[in-house]
């Protein structure tokens, strides 16, 4: 039930000290909006260090030969298994775990010609799903398709710095580049998800269908390397051992040599930022919290003063019959009070200021390696709340318990 007399005290009591009550405010204003602040950045470099992954499939697997380290089936070490595209459809028939598969073969860089325009390029091999792994984007036409492979077509997508020399600002659907003397019908424009010093290579590629490339080339049923993602319910970790394990069996190479086939889990590394964000996270909320506790305890000492100096009025105020319930009431709101609206006002100012930061990155289209969209969460801004009144509570309960201890009689004698 609403008290208009205990409020009218409690306002009463700010417009008489409002230097002190305003310095007070500040510290756990400060507080929370530290806490907001250092949460916001840090979500921005966790966006950051995992825009760096792009829209690429997390649960993925690349997978390549080198040399191998043991003798096995009259084989001598240092042999050097060459993987084929065999190899690909055995996977896909013998470890059901296996979603979507994506070999490349490189035939390395080579000249392409369009008329008169030429350059040298990084001719590739790929199949259908390669797009879909590696979160390439498509700025005109259409990726390599299953017809495309099935039927070896001489078709070729080229990488968005590829079309800008080759044919500048005009539409290259459908025209023909020359490589190696063959010609290829261009049927889209294609670049990674966002630019970064290791895609760049992207945006330089002509890529072609496997099939093409081996019938085309003579380059018979060889692949370089693949990359092959789990079934969404499968972790990477568990389709691994199978995958090495047939091919190793395909290839004659040692169950337990640990070369031969090599490769790695992106999921492990996945896995190993999302530990890091989780102890940064950790500490951020530590110093945070830390800050507000600052401001709370400034909190709880001015609302001791405050008891102190209002002793003879709670004990004119037990004197008349006020419970001891209703004096900690009292104590409470007023520390409640003043520690939510300035813990509001930092949640708001902080909320401000990580929304101007992101605006600002956005308006001058400023890409900031590990470092993207900084933002406060839903769950932030509640859990802010709550801490808010707890700390409130927390703050003014000392001095509440022992305003509710003053004894009257000594409390009319106080000077």
């Amino acid at each position: 039930m609403f008290d208009y007399d205990k409020w009218q005290e409690i306002f009463g009591t700010i417009r008489k000290h409002k230097l002190r009550t305003a310095l007070t405010a500040l510290g756990v204003f400060w507080g929370i909006f530290m806490l907001i602040f250092v949460l916001g950045m840090g979500q921005g470099l966790e966006n950051g260090v995992y825009k760096g992954f792009g829209q690429q499939v997390k649960n993925v697997m690349y997978v390549w030969t080198n040399r191998t380290s043991q003798p096995y089936k009259g084989f001598q070490p240092g042999r050097v298994p060459r993987l084929k595209l065999e190899d690909i459809r055995a996977i896909q028939e013998m470890v059901p775990e296996v979603n979507m598969i994506a070999p490349r073969l490189s035939m390395g860089s080579h000249v392409v010609s369009f008329g008169e325009a030429s350059d040298e390029y990084e001719i590739r091999g790929e199949l259908q799903d390669m797009i879909h792994i590696e979160a390439l984007q498509l700025h005109e036409g259409r990726y390599v398709n299953q017809r495309d492979v099935d039927e070896s077509r001489k078709v070729a997508v080229i990488g968005k710095r590829v079309k800008e020399v080759l044919f500048g600002s005009a539409s290259c659907i459908g025209e023909y580049i020359q490589v190696r003397g063959v010609q290829f019908r261009v049927v889209g424009v294609f670049g990674p998800m966002q630019v970064k010093p290791w895609t760049e290579e992207d945006l330089e590629a002509v890529v072609i269908p496997l099939t093409a490339m081996h019938r085309t080339f003579g380059m018979g049923d060889r692949v370089d390397y693949f990359i092959c993602s789990a079934e969404p319910k499968v972790l990477v970790s568990e389709m691994e051992p199978k995958v090495r394990a047939v091919l190793k069996e395909r290839h004659n190479v040692a169950p337990d040599d640990p070369r031969g086939i090599g490769g790695f889990n992106l999921q492990a590394e996945f896995l190993s930022v999302q530990v890091l964000f989780s102890g940064i996270k950790i500490f951020l909320w530590f110093v945070g919290i830390g800050t507000l506790l600052a401001g709370i305890v400034g909190v709880s000492n001015i609302m001791l003063i405050v008891v102190k100096e209002r002793t003879k009025e709670i004990g004119i105020r037990k004197a008349l019959g006020a419970t001891p319930r209703s004096i900690i009431s009292m104590i409470l709101t007023e520390s409640i009070f003043l520690t939510a609206v300035s813990g509001y006002l930092g949640l708001i100012a902080g909320t401000f200021v990580i929304g101007g930061i992101d605006y600002l990155m956005i308006i001058n289209d400023a890409d900031v390696d590990n470092f993207h969209h900084p933002e406060v969460n839903l769950t932030v801004g509640i859990g802010a709340i709550v801490l808010l009144v707890i700390a409130g509570m927390v703050a003014g309960l000392i001095p509440a318990l022992q305003a509710a201890r003053v004894r009257p009689v000594v409390a009319l004698k106080d000077e």
